[in-house]
């Protein structure tokens, strides 16, 4: 049996997760969740399924994590951010497409969501780090 000659970073190799993620904060504080037997904090949001556009995505994972509605004509795209996925293999690439926007509804965490948090600047190191480099990037200037 002979040795691949591919290494992980052979682009055919490399899986991409689209994923649509909401940016809310509260003066210096950033909305994370948590969900159950993950160890880290993420940016709310998922992957945006086949067909479906980043902006119908964050609306329904929004709805789905967090039982609160976005407002349509508030959505603003703020960028779009990629890095190695935390917990997934070697390669895995997760491009996430950030928004903030207005909400409407209580925040509370729903579904596969164990816990929602407001992280303070000294506390992104309790984030995964795609949620640490995009906040680092977005409010650290």
């Amino acid at each position: 049996m002979r040795a691949s000659s591919h290494s992980t970073t052979d682009p055919a190799l490399i899986k991409v997760i689209e994923t649509a993620n909401w940016i809310l904060r509260d003066g210096e504080n950033i909305l994370s969740v948590r969900s159950h037997g993950r160890d880290r904090f993420y940016l709310p949001g998922g992957k945006i399924d086949p067909g479906e556009t980043a902006r119908e995505a964050i609306k329904r994972e929004i709805k789905e994590e967090l039982g609160v509605d976005l407002i349509p004509g508030t959505l603003r795209q703020l960028g779009t951010f990629a890095g190695q996925g935390h917990n997934l293999p070697e390669g895995a690439i997760v491009r996430m497409t950030c928004f903030t926007g207005y909400y409407c509804g209580t925040l509370a965490p729903e579904r596969e969501i164990a816990e929602l948090r407001w992280l303070s600047p000294r506390e992104r190191h309790l984030m995964a780090p795609m949620g640490q480099k995009i906040t680092a990037a977005l409010f650290d200037i």
